[in-house]
């Protein structure tokens, strides 16, 4: 079938893109020691969905697209059964990683195909910017392409607008435009997987006020566009000693990076809004964009706590803890929570709702779940760690030791356990360590927490979305049947 693989990706990305780290431009981020492992993990998730029995469970044929199909992730659902197929196609993508790739290629992607369900909210505000916006979306559907973005400015003096910030201070603005399009220049954030991603999408989900409007700009761009460089944060895969070690950090580091625009240029045709300041939110929350993107991310966190909750139970069998009442109750809790994930997921699909011809998922319970799960994970490691106890610190150093026959039988010694023989013990908690107490692991906790905006915002939009109406009827019914004493005052007197 005509389906993008893991070879098409690979070789997409070898375009000359401007990557910087350590103090060096990188020449191939397929290969280069820092990045080869996640873009290899990557270029599996598209070999996954081209395998002759997945095919027709994780894409789907384009319509109009003379047999070629693409992930799930494109697919706008137009009912319950399509949300939910799409939401299973998902989950059985992020089991390759075990939801430890946060941006992967289906959350950007369900990003605009949210901004597609939603293109009336752009036509009202500019025809010619929705119709690029339409082509645009047709084009990376095509080609099923690896999207990442970057949606917020980098930090400052958070207490002020960006266009009040100090002298210096240089978030991506756009400094020019002419017949053949805008030119922009600055720094955004974050972007998450570019190093692994073809293109990115460029917008600000940030308030703006009066005066940023040079701020206000919407559109995508290649990754290896003139002038744009990406400044990577250290990498994990690069400081991982060996897979054997670093299981997980060797292969699904997705890495960050700041963007900077240097006098970028982008052509009119993939310039979806421009200079005003209404549009830049109501892209987010006028369309089902934001409950779309999102309703994948916590697909991907269902499938990544059912891997938690597996280290969990196995923690407790290797130390033989399992019979124990306190230990049972632990991963009875861990067990609920998981459940309860799923079953916000289902509970969001089921009680969706056509818009314009598509199914949503229900906005109420995915900003439910948004809030209750950036509580949840820290507490998930937590539990881990008291679980574990020392086992996943006094571990040898790496795999070098057991090339030394006298520390091998020492390491036989001290590393024993009821279900597990000492090699394996060691392997077992040097993941449940990546997982949870190395660099690569807290990285997740921060961003788990942090991914869908601080927690003022999240539970700004539960409290925004909410049925508050349906409450206080509620309340207002028992106040009704409630009858009032003998000889109470008067309304008048009350007041």
């Amino acid at each position: 079938m005509d389906v993008k693989t893991g070879s098409d990706h690979l070789s997409a990305l070898r375009d000359g893109r401007d990557v910087r780290i350590d103090g060096r431009r990188v020449a191939d981020v397929t290969t280069d020691t820092a990045f080869r492992g996640a873009v290899a993990s990557a270029a599996a998730l598209y070999d996954a969905q081209a395998h002759p029995d997945a095919v027709e469970r994780l894409t789907f044929a384009i319509p109009g697209g003379n047999g070629r199909r693409a992930n799930r992730a494109w697919q706008a659902p137009r009912s319950f059964e399509e949300l939910r197929d799409r939401r299973l196609a998902m989950e059985a993508w992020a089991e390759g990683h075990a939801g430890f790739i946060g941006r992967s290629p289906d959350h950007v992607a369900s990003c605009l195909t949210g901004f597609g369900m939603g293109i009336g909210t752009f036509e009202a505000y500019d025809p010619k910017r929705a119709a690029a916006l339409r082509d645009y979306l047709a084009f990376a559907r095509a080609q099923d392409l690896f999207l990442t973005y970057v949606i917020i400015n980098p930090q400052a003096d958070r207490s002020k607008q960006v266009s009040q910030q100090a002298a210096g201070y240089e978030a991506m603005a756009v400094v020019d435009e002419d017949h053949e399009g805008i030119t922009v220049r600055g720094g955004k954030m974050l972007a998450t997987s570019a190093i692994m991603a073809n293109e990115m999408l460029v917008s600000l989900i940030q308030p703006l006020g009066p005066g940023d409007e040079k701020y206000a700009a919407c559109f995508a761009i290649p990754l290896d566009a003139k002038g744009l460089r990406l400044l990577s944060r250290k990498s994990y895969e690069a400081a991982a000693v060996s897979p054997w070690d670093n299981p997980l950090a060797s292969r699904f580091d997705e890495n960050d990076a700041v963007a900077w625009f240097d006098d970028v240029k982008v052509p009119w045709a993939r310039v979806f809004a421009l200079r005003d300041t209404r549009i830049m939110q109501a892209m987010w929350h006028e369309t089902p964009a934001h409950v779309l993107q999102n309703h994948q991310c916590q697909a991907r966190l269902a499938v990544k706590l059912r891997f938690l909750a597996g280290l969990a139970r196995r923690t407790a069998e290797v130390n033989g803890t399992i019979a124990m009442a306190p230990v049972r109750e632990t991963l009875g809790q861990l067990a609920a929570e998981v459940g309860m994930v799923e079953g916000m997921l289902a509970g969001m699909e089921a009680r969706g709702r056509l818009e314009h011809g598509f199914f949503v998922p229900d906005r109420a319970l995915l900003y439910a779940a948004q809030v209750l799960t950036q509580q949840l994970y820290p507490r998930f490691i937590d539990a881990l760690r008291e679980l574990a106890g020392g086992g996943m610190i006094m571990l040898p150093s790496s795999f070098r030791d057991l090339s030394d026959p006298v520390v091998a039988e020492d390491i036989r010694h001290t590393q024993s356990s009821p279900t597990a023989a000492p090699l394996e013990r060691v392997k077992f908690f040097k993941l449940a360590w990546d997982a949870v107490g190395s660099e690569f692991g807290s990285r997740h906790v921060q961003y788990e927490k942090f991914y869908a905006g601080a927690q003022f915002v999240t539970r700004g939009h539960a409290f925004r979305t909410f049925d508050w109406a349906r409450a206080a009827t509620a309340v207002d019914r028992i106040l009704a049947e409630t009858p009032d004493p003998a000889g109470a005052l008067p309304p008048t007197a009350a007041a």
